[in-house]
């Protein structure tokens, strides 16, 4: 996609400093616990007991200027508190975090500015009215001058096609119109950071392609520094280079992507197409997973270590009827999920 105009660049920040610098965060809720029943319920009323929640625990980390990170773990990890405390939404129990140079709980008006927060299953424009009138309250809460306005406008609506649906109410938009019009929404003020949980969440196949290809060039075109979280390895494998990944509230990865398959799945999938061989036996190549068949040939896969592979290869074009053959790294959830219990 070829850049039409210079309205999202933005001038690079001084050489050392990162946009996102987080140290030891913590946020521990404390919450009501009682067993079910009206007798339980009314003692309640009286005495109630407390537990602590731990969401997050001692989470560091630092994020230079424009990347995308993934920011990964199951459900209950921790991620949202995260970015409700990186946006300013929540307090820490204890630890410190600085974005843009701002403590995002202090709520500066100039930090507020600067960043946003795109949460997939908040609606954030006004259900009965047209997105285009939402997008006019932002630019007044903004303050947003005409021309900047328009220059911004014309830009995303060149990137995700707003003009043929911003006029129409929110609640007649379909879930991934109206995630173009909450993309759009937040980024008229052209924030430095990005906040992004769950964007793509419920959205069909293509329009979870067309965020992506929206993100990935703002990205570019911007020089935004994005923090990314969802549960559709797409996503990350499309965006990412970087991963970081929380579970239980603690920081288990921060690395590059690849590096975490080397290291947590050190193995490579062979798979091989076979002809008319009904009494194959492919134990001896490796580790096999579930295959694929029909009546004239056979599709099996076999899990080699990566420091193999060739020779496995080459014993298996010797010794079989071999159609095809690929050779494939590990599906990128199973490497995330042997992250998460590690």
């Amino acid at each position: 996609m070829q850049v039409v105009n210079k309205s999202l660049e933005r001038p690079t920040p001084s050489a050392g400093t990162d946009p996102i610098v987080v140290e030891g965060l913590s946020k521990t809720y404390q919450v009501t616990d009682r067993e079910g029943g009206f007798g339980a319920a009314m003692r309640s009323f009286v005495k109630r007991k407390f537990r602590d929640v731990k969401a997050v625990q001692n989470v560091s980390f630092r994020i230079g200027t424009g990347e995308i990170v993934g920011f990964l773990g199951p459900n209950g990890a921790g991620k949202t508190t995260t970015l409700k405390m990186l946006s300013g939404l929540l307090h820490p129990t204890s630890g410190t975090a600085r974005v843009l140079g701002f403590t995002p709980w202090e709520r500066n008006s100039g930090y507020l500015r600067a960043m946003t927060l795109v949460m997939g299953q908040r609606n954030r424009l006004s259900w009965d009215i047209p997105a285009a009138d939402s997008f006019l309250l932002n630019q007044a809460i903004y303050r947003i001058s005409d021309a900047d306005y328009k220059r911004t406008f014309d830009e995303l609506n060149e990137l995700l096609e707003l003009a043929p649906i911003i006029r129409k109410p929110v609640r007649n938009l379909s879930l991934g119109e109206r995630m173009k019009c909450e993309l759009a929404a937040s980024l008229l003020h052209r924030p430095s950071v990005l906040f992004l949980d769950e964007p793509t969440i419920g959205l069909d196949i293509s329009a979870q392609v067309r965020i992506r290809a929206f993100i990935k060039e703002y990205n570019r075109r911007s020089g935004a520094t994005i923090v990314l979280t969802s549960h559709y390895m797409a996503d990350v494998t499309a965006l990412c280079e970087r991963i970081i990944i929380i579970h239980h509230g603690q920081l288990k990865y921060d690395g590059k992507l690849a590096d975490l398959s080397r290291r947590i799945a050190p193995f490579k999938l062979i798979s091989v197409t076979l002809g008319e061989c009904s009494d194959c036996d492919l134990t001896p190549y490796g580790t096999v997973v579930p295959s694929e068949s029909n009546e004239a040939s056979a599709k099996h896969s076999v899990q080699v270590k990566a420091d193999e592979v060739a020779t496995i290869t080459a014993r298996m074009l010797a010794e079989l009827p071999v159609i095809d053959l690929t050779i494939e790294d590990p599906p990128i959830e199973d490497v995330i999920e042997r992250a998460f219990h590690e």
